[in-house]
């Protein structure tokens, strides 16, 4: 029957549309309160021009367009089924013998709303995220350059940086633990030099039983070609006697983008790279909870707009006989702001590891399904 495919694909234009200038909407709303608040930090800083915080905030954009996509969906989705209940297309369609499901997936094609909601969050973190993560590390290396008064991550411990990698020379289930202070002190990483250096190094290499190997004290140190170069280097051996050594490589994956990339937002690297950047940042000695858990809410992201577009459903499709419209889509608002809180909270909860990472991303997306197909089923007859 092509019925129920037809209107499927007539309520799926309208709701990508409605979702799509909802879309725009908010992220020009979130946007312009976010250029009003950097102007104002802008305001005691005199080098920091208009160029430079319209370009902060245009940088900024994909990022936000990225926050506020499910709740496009949601108040797009409200809109659309609400206007199509008021001009009593639903009605029609349930007397053709349409149902909400008919219409809301449009089987066998599946063409319908939910999977235009799918797509949406698809597109959103294969093709967006990337785009975001990129003009967002750009806007946060301005802004600590232009706004913020920040030494980078030379500020933690005391203005010395602590590194962890594997080292596979004296043991091979060794590690290698790096402790200096970097050279520059005013530029925010990743420096704008090919080689990152430090100054007062200390480099202990351990057994895989933490048994002490080699100690290694230098004055400086750079970072380059895949290696760390200790100049002037000092080895302590077992034996607690210095033997002086020159110059010291040390092989390493670490590059000064990916040093700066496990102190910044894991919002600035791209979804495509995550997998990799965690096990470098782990192998590393850095947590990577945070960088999990942002990959894991990106994975989800496509079953909660499914979710959004489902509720949408749920709280619009009242018919204007019946009252209680207005209740109804207040209803639906609220369950919106409900899963936004219940996402941050999941996520504070992950980030500080109560929760495991997987339930944390996944529950606001879970939670939202459940209660959507819980609402249709009840609601829905057909």
């Amino acid at each position: 029957m092509r019925l129920p495919l037809t209107f499927g694909a007539y309520v799926s234009r309208r709701f990508l549309w409605m979702a799509l200038m909802m879309l725009a909407a908010l992220t020009g709303l979130v946007a312009l309160f976010d250029f009003i608040e950097l102007l104002r930090r802008a305001a005691t800083r005199q080098d920091a021009s208009f160029a430079v915080v319209s370009t902060i905030a245009g940088l900024r954009v994909p990022f936000i367009a990225l926050q506020v996509l499910p709740f496009s969906i949601l108040l797009g989705g409200i809109l659309a089924f609400w206007r199509m209940a008021r001009a009593s297309e639903l009605v029609v369609a349930r007397s053709a013998g349409i149902s909400a499901w008919g219409f809301l997936i449009a089987r066998p094609v599946l063409i319908g709303p939910v999977i235009v909601a799918s797509l949406l969050g698809v597109a959103a973190t294969t093709g967006v995220s990337p785009l975001s993560s990129v003009m967002l590390s750009r806007a946060e290396r301005l802004d600590s350059l232009y706004l913020r008064n920040t030494g980078g991550v030379s500020t933690l411990a005391g203005g010395r940086l602590w590194l962890r990698q594997g080292d596979r020379g004296l043991d091979p289930n060794g590690v290698a633990i790096l402790a200096g202070r970097p050279v520059s002190e005013r530029a925010p990483l990743p420096a704008a030099a090919s080689a990152f250096r430090l100054e007062d190094v200390s480099f202990w290499r351990l057994g895989a039983d933490d048994r002490f190997l080699q100690r290694i004290e230098a004055p400086r140190a750079a970072l380059s070609d895949g290696a760390w170069v200790l100049e002037d280097a000092t080895v302590y051996g077992t034996d607690r006697q210095p033997r002086p050594a020159g110059t010291v490589r040390f092989p390493t994956d670490l590059t000064p983008d990916r040093i700066a990339d496990s102190f910044a937002s894991p919002d600035t690297l791209s979804f495509w790279t995550l997998p990799e950047f965690i096990d470098v940042l782990e192998n590393s000695g850095f947590s990577a909870v945070r960088h999990r858990l942002h990959f894991q809410s990106l994975l989800a992201l496509p079953m909660l707009a499914a979710a959004m577009a489902l509720l949408a459903a749920c709280f619009s499709m009242r018919e204007a006989r019946k009252g209680g419209v207005a209740q109804m889509l207040g209803a639906g608002v609220a369950c919106g702001f409900a899963l936004f809180l219940l996402d941050r909270v999941t996520g504070e909860f992950g980030e500080t590891g109560t929760l495991p990472v997987v339930l944390a991303a996944w529950a606001p997306a879970a939670a939202g399904m459940m209660l959507a197909l819980s609402l249709l089923l009840h609601l829905e007859d057909g």
